[in-house]
Order: C-alpha cells, then sequence, then structure tokens
C-alpha cells in the first residue's frame, strides 16, 4: 500500500500552510487581531509534532491494525474476499465510498464525544481547545496522543468490509473538512446548515462559554448530534470565550500537551480508594467524589 498516495494528508498540509498565511494576512490588514505570534507559533510546533508522531504511528497502528482486521474478517474464499458474515467484502463503487464516508463521519463523532468526556481522552484532546484564539493556525494545534487510541473507533469499518485504503482515505478527507473549519471568516451557510458541520457551528465547539461546553462533535456532519441531543446553533448574541476551563497558561508546547495528565496523576494520588482513581482518570472531565469540582452536564443543569 502506497500511503503517500491514498492519504489526501500529504498534499493537504501544504494547503494548510498557504491557508494559514493568507488568513494571517488578511486578519492583521483588516485589524481583526486573530492570531498571536506566541499562540500561532505553539500550535505550529504542535502541528509539527503531531504530524512526525502520526506518520510514525500511522505505519505501526492505523494502517497495520487496519489491515489485520480486514485480512482477519474478509478472508479469500475461493478468490474472492468474504466477509466471515458469509457476504462479499465491499468494492470499489462509488457508492460504497459514500457509504465508508458516512459512516467514518458516525465514527469520528464518537470519537471525538469521547475525547470530551473521558478524561483520559480529554487530556489528549485539549491540547486542540487550548487556544483562546479561533483560526486557521488553531487547526493545526493537535495533541500527540490522540493518535494512539484513534485507529480502535474506526477498526469496525475494515472488519464489515470495506477496504483499508479507503478508510484511510476517507479519514483523511474529514481531517481536511476539519481544519478548515477553524476560520471566523464564513457566516451562517443558510440551507447547508442543516445538515452539514459548518464553521459557526465549530466556532461553539471551541467555546469555553457554559452553554457551549461539549456541543457540536460532528465531522462535517451535523446529524449525528441532533440525533443524540449534542448539537447548538450559534448564537450571534452571544460573545463566544475561546479556550478552555481550566487554562494551561503556558505557550510552551510541551506543557501544553501534557498539563492535563499532571492534572490527572494530582488528583490519583488524593484518591482515597481504587474507584475514585478510575473516576478521576476516566470519568467525565471534573468528576470529584465530594463535589468539590463539577463535570459540564452538573454545571449546565444547574
Amino acid at each position: 500500500m502506497n500511503l503517500e498516495f491514498v492519504n489526501p494528508l500529504v498534499w493537504g498540509v501544504p494547503l494548510f500552510i498557504v491557508m494559514v498565511l493568507v488568513e494571517l494576512t488578511y486578519s492583521h490588514s483588516h485589524d481583526k487581531n486573530l492570531y498571536q505570534w506566541k499562540d500561532l507559533l505553539a500550535s505550529s510546533a504542535m502541528g509539527l509534532g503531531s504530524v512526525l508522531i502520526g506518520s510514525a504511528i500511522k505505519l505501526i497502528s492505523a494502517a497495520s491494525i487496519f489491515y489485520v482486521v480486514y485480512e482477519i474478517f474478509n478472508p479469500e474464499v475461493n478468490g474472492v474476499r468474504t466477509n466471515i458474515m458469509g457476504y462479499e467484502s465491499f468494492g470499489w463503487a462509488w457508492y460504497v465510498w459514500l457509504i465508508c464516508q458516512f459512516l467514518d463521519d458516525f465514527s469520528y463523532y464518537w470519537l471525538h464525544r469521547f475525547n470530551h468526556t473521558v478524561r483520559f481522552m480529554w487530556a489528549a484532546h485539549i491540547v486542540h481547545h487550548s487556544s483562546k484564539n479561533f483560526n486557521l493556525g488553531t487547526g493545526l494545534r493537535n495533541g500527540w496522543f490522540t493518535l494512539l487510541y484513534k485507529p480502535l473507533f474506526y477498526m469496525w469499518l475494515p472488519a464489515i468490509g470495506f477496504h483499508p485504503e479507503m478508510v484511510l482515505v476517507c479519514l483523511g478527507i474529514e481531517a481536511l473538512w476539519q481544519f478548515q473549519l477553524h476560520t471566523q471568516f464564513v457566516p451562517k451557510l443558510g440551507f447547508l446548515e442543516k445538515f452539514l458541520n459548518t464553521h459557526t457551528q465549530h466556532q461553539v465547539h471551541h467555546a469555553k462559554n457554559l452553554e457551549y461546553l461539549d456541543k457540536n462533535h460532528g465531522g462535517y456532519l451535523n446529524i449525528f448530534d441532533k440525533i443524540f441531543g449534542t448539537w447548538k446553533e450559534l448564537d450571534e448574541n452571544i460573545e463566544i470565550e475561546y479556550g478552555v476551563v481550566h487554562d494551561p497558561g503556558s505557550y510552551n508546547p510541551f506543557i501544553i500537551v501534557t498539563h492535563e495528565y499532571k492534572n490527572i496523576w494530582r488528583d490519583i494520588k488524593k484518591s482515597k480508594n481504587l474507584y475514585e482513581a478510575f473516576m478521576y482518570t476516566f470519568g467525565e472531565p471534573g468528576w470529584s467524589p465530594d463535589g468539590s469540582s463539577l463535570t459540564v452536564k452538573q454545571l449546565q443543569r444547574n
């Protein structure tokens, strides 16, 4: 398999850089002040780290896992790939691509939602939300450790018969769409807002306003947010505050990447039993046994 060929991000990354430079120039020439140099440098450093680490992990994890799963669940029977459930494994027809992309978005929704509601996963994902700015530079700011568990949310696709290369391409397309959502210069898109995850909806996702927390987890669609109760439309009368409730307070990429893991370890050390230690690690962010800190759901109910 040629990973450079199947992964759209290979040619997407140079495009990302160009788009950031264009938005940066436009922002400063129109006095929008959407960028801070230290913040952009931190985001760029974390984006570069994610690319370098991701390239190695992809060879070891995503591609390897997908191929192993595909081979186990779709062995060749008389020269034909046949799923263990008895049907012929999926081919390369255009409608198979559409179905795979749709199911990829379903997987992305649950990966993204768990990234916000399981603290150990949030510790990796908080990196992406740690900037107080919302711009295309923020789109480069990715955690380095989400790649370790991300393939687990997609391995069911090759298991049921989608070719691993098809799954990897769909993952790349999803990432391309996600990146370009990180701009404030695209207004609401009318009819498209009914089913697409758009730029204004992603602004909601990056806001730390209480009413906006843990909303809009979709990739390029918003239908799963609407089905599972996590969709929120942008209210243009509310001034958005971007970032996270507990800010790392640093532009150092290594501090930004690791600070929540340190917080988890601090809480584990004060645990009185294994249950508390487990909940501090895998419960919702903000969980506490005595109510000294609250989860997003608890805060929104109050």
